[in-house]
């Protein structure tokens, strides 16, 4: 917990040195000596703590994340201003012809959240799009009191809106009278003060301070997102533009090693990529 405290400080620091840092790149990729990793605010703590931890099993080299949203994330690694791009979405049709390589790196869920005075304790994927769409806009139509639905949404540049746009809507538009936040904390934030407040972020950004609701006699769980029970799930991703150069290649398979798979993708609310990581 106190490790991801502190990415708040991490991400306002990272998004600042972006631009210099990528001066101090060697032009051989293998003595490259510093890595850039930018996009998804959900993919952050894996990728910071990885970062953290891959610098010290590897002296004088750096690595600088910054979590600034997947469609900013995958447009950096394409035009060459990140090494890697991080995305909590699949790439959009016509992001398939940026040259990108994916590799996948963690199972996500996305959580549906109200305030946890909200005697609301399970919907429907409909009933699901049927709020976020407008279609109901009272609590009443779900079973819940007779007060006004609060829509917390995010921003267009989001990987986890665009995720959940393509499971729950199926196309759908979004009710534009919802409030459009720009990150996961924000959302948390908002709906743990709200007491008619809904809105969606990663399973593993939930916490006491918000409630995680059932869909479709599923709740949230490593384990219903393992077995492919639960409805909103997705893939985390990393994107290099071709093949990753040597040291974006050393930190992939860092990431993807038994060792971060396990005490940092866990730790963090996901659940692993690899079958062996127990």
């Amino acid at each position: 917990m106190l490790r991801r405290c502190a990415l708040c400080l991490a991400v306002a620091i990272s998004a600042v040195s972006l631009l210099g840092l990528s001066g101090c790149k060697k032009a051989d990729g293998a003595s490259q000596t510093s890595l850039t990793v930018t996009g998804s605010t959900t993919v952050l703590p894996i990728a910071e703590v990885a970062a953290e931890d891959f610098q010290t099993a590897n002296p004088g080299k750096r690595v600088l994340v910054a979590g600034v949203g997947s469609s900013a994330g995958i447009e950096s690694v394409a035009s060459g201003t990140s090494d890697i791009g991080t995305s909590s979405r699949d790439l959009k049709p016509e992001e398939k012809s940026l040259g990108l390589v994916d590799t996948p790196i963690a199972f996500d869920a996305i959580a549906v959240i109200v305030n946890p005075s909200n005697p609301v304790k399970s919907l429907t994927t409909s009933q699901v799009a049927q709020i976020f769409e407008g279609t109901i806009s009272n609590w009443k139509g779900v079973g819940g009191p007779d007060l006004p639905i609060g829509l917390v949404n995010r921003d267009e540049a989001s990987g986890t809106r665009e995720a959940f746009s393509k499971i729950v809507l199926s196309g759908g538009a979004f009710d534009p009278k919802a409030a459009v936040l720009p990150g996961t904390g924000q959302v948390r934030s908002v709906v743990a003060v709200s007491p008619t407040a809904v809105g969606y972020i990663s399973l593993g950004f939930v916490d006491a301070s918000v409630k995680a609701l059932t869909i479709d006699g599923v709740a949230p769980t490593e384990k219903s997102v393992a077995d492919g029970s639960y409805p909103i799930s997705r893939v985390l991703h990393f994107f290099t533009k071709g093949q990753p150069n040597p040291l974006s290649k050393r930190y992939i398979d860092f990431v993807l090693s038994d060792a971060i798979q396990q005490d940092v993708v866990r730790a963090a609310g996901f659940t692993p990529i690899k079958k062996g990581a127990k």
